[in-house]
């Protein structure tokens, strides 16, 4: 009859028969194992600690990016920056530089890999930090020290809080009468044209264009012996805010540079919309739009000095929008 020890040691046996041969790379990884007998205690001497150095080993993507200088003194990676977006995920590319140059000419999400039926970690990762700069491009406020730098007062439209900016368009449109007083009593009037800015459905889009966009917009406007009325912030306000604030000023051209809905690809870009002599309940096909205007579509500069000579024409034609182009 066979003892408990012999019967462990036959199941034991057929187990192992039945364990595929690892691989070469992956012996070299396995730790080293002694021989213990099942009928005595595991000694400490007899246990080799594994060599983990292999789960430390590093994706393509941050190789790369260790190489590019990409990460911080801490190790740690930005993976929401274009540097790191740029770099393909997948493991073995045939032809990298092809792909890399795919990767640069579009903001869809290329080359990023798999692993087996699901996304890869850092491709999961990356999403979700998109998502959430687009969430906090919409609900969070223009900070109030920018406004201070570009010298800009601010009004706000009918919209009581972000929620309700959301939920009811048609208040993001209209200004209460203190707003409209504010507006007539602090901004010059029969101006040429009147330029505001206006959160809308993105504060980082202000954030991270103002600065560069406004000052050239306005001096080139001066530049062509034009009357530019005075800057200010609209806090909630919609693109037919304008229709409004050009009534009470009586200008010839009014703009506005606006955040955009953000998307996956940037929450950054921001839109210029103008209108020759707007009034309230005009169509919409009346506004003419400079839009995609953020560092990786329209450096803000670059819109700025365009913005100035898509005035001008608007001012030389009397027309905007889609009468712009009869």
């Amino acid at each position: 009859m066979l003892t408990q020890s012999q019967i462990d040691a036959i199941a034991e046996a057929v187990i192992q028969s039945m364990k595929p041969a690892p691989a070469p790379e992956e012996k070299r990884r396995m730790h080293r194992t002694t021989e213990i007998k099942k009928d005595r205690p595991v000694e400490a001497s007899e246990v080799v600690p594994m060599d983990a150095s292999f789960m430390m080993e590093k994706s393509p993507a941050e190789r790369v990016s260790q190489k590019n200088g990409l990460a911080d003194n801490e190790g740690l990676i930005d993976i929401t920056s274009p540097e790191v977006k740029a770099i393909p995920l997948l493991d073995h590319v045939e032809d990298r530089e092809g792909l890399e140059r795919m990767i640069a000419r579009t903001p869809a999400r290329i080359g990023v890999g798999n692993c087996g039926p699901r996304l890869k970690t850092r491709t999961m990762l990356t999403l979700r930090a998109d998502h959430a700069a687009a969430r906090d491009a919409v609900f969070m406020d223009v900070s109030q020290e920018l406004l201070d730098r570009m010298n800009l007062f601010t009004v706000a439209t009918r919209c009581m809080d972000k929620t309700q900016f959301l939920t009811r368009p048609d208040l993001g449109r209209i200004f209460p009468p203190e707003g409209l007083e504010t507006i007539k009593s602090k901004c010059v009037h029969d101006i040429d044209v009147q330029i505001y800015v206006s959160d809308g459905l993105s504060s980082t889009a202000v954030e991270a264009n103002l600065e560069n966009i406004l000052p050239i917009i306005i001096e080139g406007l001066k530049a062509k012996g034009l009357k530019v009325g005075t800057p200010f912030f609209v806090k909630n306000g919609r693109v037919a805010a304008m229709d409004q604030i050009s009534e009470a000023l009586n200008a010839t051209v009014t703009c506005v540079l606006l955040g955009e809905r953000p998307g996956l690809a940037t929450a950054e870009s921001m839109s210029a919309y103008i209108a020759y002599k707007a009034t309230v309940g005009m169509p919409e096909a009346r506004r003419t739009v400079v839009s995609n205007i953020h560092s990786r579509g329209i450096p803000a500069v670059e819109a700025g000095a365009y913005i100035v000579d898509v005035i001008q024409k608007i001012l030389e034609a009397k027309a905007s929008g889609v009468e712009l182009k009869k």
